[in-house]
This record gives C-alpha cells, sequence and structure tokens, in this order.
C-alpha cells in the first residue's frame, strides 16, 4: 500500500501591491501578486534498473555470442524471480576491441544490456539477486532508482496546499492594505520532483539477497497568483 503524508514548504512570500498615480479619473486597479508553495511526500511503487553483462573474448563472434547467452540467462532469471517479460527491453548492445600497450588488438568486449522496471518492490532484491547469479561474473548493474508509477494524486494535493498557502497570504496582505481580496487575474504554476539517489552496482558475482531502500518521494508544486483588490 502506497504511504503519502503531506507538507506545506514555507518559501519565502512575495508581494506586489500596485496602485495608480493621481487624485482623479477612473479608480485605480489595485492587485497583489503572491508566491504559494505546497509540498507532499509518497512512498515510491516501481523500480528502475539498467543491467547486463560485458564479455570479453578473442574475436567478435564470440564475444557478441557469449553475451547475447548470458544476457538471454540474466533475463530468464529475473522473470522467474517476479519481473514480467513485457518489463524488461534491450537497452544497448554493443562490442569494442580491446588493445594492448602497444596498440595491439587483444581481443573484444560485447556488452548487452537491457531496463526492467519492477512493480512489485516486494521482489525487487530478488529480482536483482537472480540477475546477478545468472549473470556471474560478467554481470554489470548500472543503475537503479526509484520512482511513482503514477503521482497524479500528489501533484493534485501538492496543488491544492500551493494554492492555499498562497491565498493565505494575499488574504492577509489584503487585511494589512485595508482591502477585501477580489477576483483571480493569473495563475502561473511549476513543479518539481526528486527521489531517492539512485545506488549503484558494479561486478556482483553472485548476490542473492541485494538490500534495496525506496525512501520517500517529494513533490513541490509552486503557484504565482495575482488577486485584484477591492
Amino acid at each position: 500500500m502506497r504511504r503519502i503524508s503531506g507538507s506545506v514548504a514555507v518559501l519565502a512570500g512575495a508581494a506586489t501591491l500596485l496602485t495608480g498615480c493621481g487624485s482623479s479619473g477612473p479608480t485605480p486597479h489595485r492587485n497583489v501578486t503572491v508566491i504559494g508553495s505546497g509540498q507532499v511526500q509518497g512512498a515510491p511503487d516501481t523500480l528502475n534498473s539498467d543491467l547486463g553483462v560485458e564479455v570479453t573474448a578473442p574475436d567478435v563472434s564470440t564475444a557478441i555470442g557469449t553475451a547475447s547467452t548470458q544476457a538471454k540467462a540474466v533475463i530468464d532469471a529475473m522473470v522467474a524471480a517476479g519481473a514480467r517479460r513485457e518489463d524488461i527491453r534491450t537497452s544497448d548492445v554493443s562490442v569494442q576491441p580491446q588493445y594492448s600497450t602497444d596498440h595491439t588488438v587483444t581481443g573484444y568486449s560485447s556488452r548487452n544490456t537491457v531496463h526492467v522496471v519492477v512493480r512489485d518492490l516486494t521482489k525487487a532484491s530478488a529480482i536483482l539477486g537472480a540477475a546477478t547469479q545468472a549473470g556471474g561474473n560478467d554481470t554489470r548493474i548500472n543503475a537503479v532508482s526509484f520512482a511513482l508509477d503514477d503521482n497524479s494524486k500528489l501533484l493534485a494535493d501538492a496543488r491544492a496546499r500551493a494554492f492555499a498557502d498562497a491565498k493565505a497570504r494575499a488574504e492577509q496582505y489584503a487585511v494589512l492594505s485595508g482591502l477585501k481580496l477580489g477576483s483571480v487575474k493569473t495563475i502561473n504554476e511549476t513543479s518539481s520532483g526528486d527521489s531517492t539517489p539512485p545506488p549503484t552496482f558494479r561486478n556482483q558475482a553472485a548476490a542473492p539477497d541485494i538490500p534495496l531502500e525506496p525512501g520517500m518521494q517529494t513533490v513541490t508544486f509552486t503557484v504565482t497568483v495575482k488577486w485584484e483588490l477591492n
């Protein structure tokens, strides 16, 4: 079950009160522009990882063939451990010559990498462990990161908190200036999200249980709202 908690980020509010000049003519327009911010946190529910194998052999065909066989074993092991095959896709296949100090070709290195999305975090550790066992010393885990599959609820909550924060500030300025808050003139918004920095694993020969901590993901929404003052 996804855990969601909320908090309002305290940012320095900015407000500008605009008044007309002169003592005659039409009633001057009075506006107040305020920045509001809202922040919520949610527990990530998916894991993304780029992993595969890297094999060195005397010739290109052997290097590519061995890497392909190893990559297939890694994919099959992850599926057996609980990953969905449709959530695994090949992201890189390459072969490069290896040189000695005198620039002579000594062999070829072939890499076969896949991107996997794990939608059940309770299986993530077992899936990565199975991959490293299947690939042995040829395994390369390049990156692991966590994400929210659907952050629309977090965005909606953060947006509501940001607007409420902006309105509270604007109402305070209206009271301080002896006026009343009128209709909204403009709204501009920005959002941002951050996640736990991804751990990186390299050259895992046999790791049946790789500890993984998803942490929390934060979504922040900032709105700049202009109100009319009456």
